[in-house]
């Protein structure tokens, strides 16, 4: 008997020696350290505030954000303002953000000035920040990541003096103050205009943030310079999205289109038709989804550590009705 109760508590000694326990479910630390050989990884929470989500750009932009924070096991959070023109609203939103304490923001201000406070009160609690799309004056960011503005609204102004054989009267739609992207942009189209050959006659005027506003202003514009059954102006250069697709639609109202050279920035269905059928000139495109894909990669290599570069350029294309079916193109536009 004392044989038999000897051997059953050898086994069940045994027993528990080959088994050390399973770990507890709830604990995603040994979970993690079990599955990437007991290195355990955190995951960061990214705040990604663009200017707006309406306009084809940004959502874009959120896709290829998007992509690149399933890459890197990333907790991406997107979030815009109600109103592409509402500073305060986008202010509020990075306070937000600060208050819940997010690894990183990435910002696309939406005036250079007025988000200035509110980021530099993140960067002081410690938050990472970087800066796509439109810069901000005078706040140490990791990186600003955009599209060479300037560069872009130059090669807008080249097209037209092209188009124009180097002569001609023509006019800009801006799109808001405070807004540096598009600044930048219409610096170098009128910088390139007027060595082109071009006259300006009129670059005063703003579209706003949406392409209700920028079609009304448009057609005020228009008006100011009709001559009988035209105009007496020879080109148009819009900055954005929302300002060239404004002014489309006031040329089609006023049974305009075709007779002046019109070249716009950014793209949309509309937009892309437009250049397929000849009635817009060019149109020059950025690469939003590729602007938030590197967003996401430098703020991850940031949160690790790593060094980063202080201003990377994203690139900038004209299409124009010759090239809109390119593979180049097509893989700006993100079609096969």
């Amino acid at each position: 008997m004392q044989r038999s109760l000897f051997l059953l508590a050898f086994l069940a000694l045994s027993i528990v020696g080959c088994n050390p326990g399973t770990p507890d479910a709830n604990n995603s630390s040994s979970n993690t350290s079990a599955s990437n050989g007991g290195n355990t990884a955190k995951k960061f929470r990214i705040a990604f505030i663009p200017k707006g989500s309406t306009h084809e750009f940004w959502k874009a932009m959120q896709a290829g954000a998007e992509e690149a924070a399933k890459a890197n096991n990333v907790d991406l959070i997107w979030k815009a303002p109600l109103k592409e023109d509402d500073k305060a609203d986008q202010g509020k939103i990075v306070e937000n953000f600060t208050t819940e304490k997010v690894d990183g923001i990435v910002l696309a201000p939406l005036d250079e000035e007025a988000l200035k406070n509110p980021s530099k009160e993140a960067i002081a609690k410690g938050i990472k920040m970087i800066i796509v799309d439109s810069g901000l004056k005078d706040v140490a960011t990791e990186s600003f990541i955009a599209t060479d503005n300037e560069k872009a609204g130059y090669m807008g102004g080249e097209r037209l003096a092209q188009a124009l054989g180097g002569k001609g009267k023509v006019i800009m739609l801006r799109y808001a103050e405070g807004s540096a992207s598009t600044m930048a942009r219409e610096k170098g189209f009128l910088e390139a205009a007027k060595k082109g050959g071009l006259e300006v006659v009129s670059e005063n005027q703003h579209g706003g943030a949406t392409r209700e506003s920028a079609q009304s202003a448009s057609e005020s514009l228009l008006q100011t310079f009709k001559v009988g059954d035209g105009l007496s102006i020879q080109g148009i250069f819009c900055p954005n999205e929302s300002t060239a697709f404004g002014m489309m639609k006031a040329l089609q109202n006023n049974k305009y289109m075709g007779k002046v050279k019109f070249v716009g920035f950014d793209s949309s269905k509309e937009l892309l038709d437009g250049v397929a059928s000849g009635d817009i000139e060019g149109l020059v495109l950025q690469n939003p989804s590729n602007m938030g894909k590197l967003a996401v990669e430098n703020m991850v290599k940031v949160l690790k550590g790593e060094k980063i570069d202080a201003r990377i350029d994203t690139g900038a294309k004209l299409v124009d009705k010759a090239n809109m079916t390119s593979d180049e193109v097509k893989a700006l536009l993100g079609k096969k």
